[in-house]
């Protein structure tokens, strides 16, 4: 295998720790050409589709690139800030306040950035940036609360793909999971209360997480497990009974059985027996995209509101909170335990001398 050029290195340069975010992707424009080059990363995943390839391939290339790409177009269309893609700017706002917090509690030399596991920035090219930037241990952070072979894992396998094309592969670390991690409990219970001081308590409370086959759970994927955890633990920050909240999976793909209750049958239900007043909330993302944005917020209000149900609310996700991003602090601190190290200015000088004494170049 032919190993990626390494950064060239200066002796005397202190030695740093990256800590790079990692989320789902998004397109780089709301247009069905930069959709469809999204799509197809997304949906060629075989972590994303295990359907065998001679089945899915048709499928994917006959029919969904040639008639999905100009339908989710439209959608991104009525979501996108003037900044870009909703996922791709709360996530970058996420890495640059987490720079500073950490700077804040650590003067080990830290450096920040962000990667799309599907579109771009891309995990690869970040990971070289890390590089160049003389990081010798990197902690990855997959943004997804609950750990999933869809999302945490795939993400990882880029990584470890990735460092195996490095002759010199920096110390690596990551992040399984923060389901119910105390801190990231209570950055969500604040937002729901924040939000509940504004407008008031509703009559029920949705807590909706994206689905999965049901086929992961019986194969051992513990996603379902961790979102019923997570669900109980902000139940109980809040102070919820058992008839006042539920939890729920959204986003079904075609005819196989997913996990369940379903997000849009629990919605129509709850609407025949005319609940007064819903409020969903999505705590397995941490920053709002399409699927929080257009799914939750503005289809799921139609299914609730057509089947006879009354107000209905979306709570945005956790996004540029200063709890959440002081939890994600914590986290991620527990998680460089033995890594912060402040650089010896003496002990690089010397150690560039004596280089230049073996007859390193300046």
């Amino acid at each position: 295998m032919p190993y990626q050029p390494e950064p060239t290195h200066i002796h005397g340069t202190p030695q740093k720790t990256g800590i790079l975010l990692v989320n789902l992707g998004t397109p780089d424009a709301p247009t069905p050409k930069a959709v469809r080059t999204y799509l197809k990363e997304f949906l060629s995943d075989p972590r994303v589709v295990e359907i065998p390839r001679a089945l899915w391939w048709p499928i994917l290339h006959g029919i969904i690139l040639n008639t999905r790409p100009k339908k989710s177009a439209a959608k991104y269309s009525g979501i996108w800030l003037k900044e870009g893609s909703p996922l791709r700017v709360f996530t970058e706002k996420q890495a640059v306040m987490l720079q500073g917090y950490l700077g804040q509690r650590t003067k080990a030399p830290l450096v920040v950035e962000f990667a799309m596991r599907y579109g771009h920035p891309a995990i690869p090219a970040v990971l070289h940036k890390l590089k160049q930037q003389n990081c010798q241990r990197i902690l990855v952070v997959p943004m997804y609360p609950q750990y999933a072979a869809s999302t945490t894992a795939t993400a990882n396998d880029i990584v470890f793909g990735t460092l195996q094309q490095m002759r010199n592969m920096p110390a690596l670390r990551t992040i399984r999971n923060f389901h119910d991690r105390p801190g990231y409990i209570k950055a969500l219970a604040g937002n729901i209360n924040d939000y509940w001081m504004k407008h008031g308590r509703p009559e029920k409370l949705l807590m909706s997480f994206h689905g999965l086959p049901q086929f992961s759970l019986d194969k051992g994927d513990p996603y379902h497990c961790e979102c019923h955890k997570t669900g109980r633990l902000l139940a109980q920050e809040l102070g919820l009974r058992a008839e006042q909240y539920a939890v729920s999976f959204q986003s079904r793909f075609g005819r196989a059985k997913w996990l369940q209750p379903y997000t849009a049958s629990t919605l129509k239900e709850w609407g025949k027996h005319k609940i007064k007043r819903v409020d969903v909330v999505c705590p397995g993302f941490v920053a709002d995209c399409l699927e929080t944005l257009e799914e939750i917020a503005m289809e799921c209000r139609d299914d609730f509101q057509h089947a006879g149900g009354g107000e209905y609310n979306y709570i945005p996700c956790l996004n540029d909170r200063n709890d959440w991003i002081h939890a994600l602090t914590d986290l991620v601190l527990d998680n460089l335990q033995g890594w912060l190290v402040e650089p010896d200015a003496a002990e690089l000088e010397q150690g560039r001398l004596r280089a230049l004494a073996l007859g390193a170049k300046e």
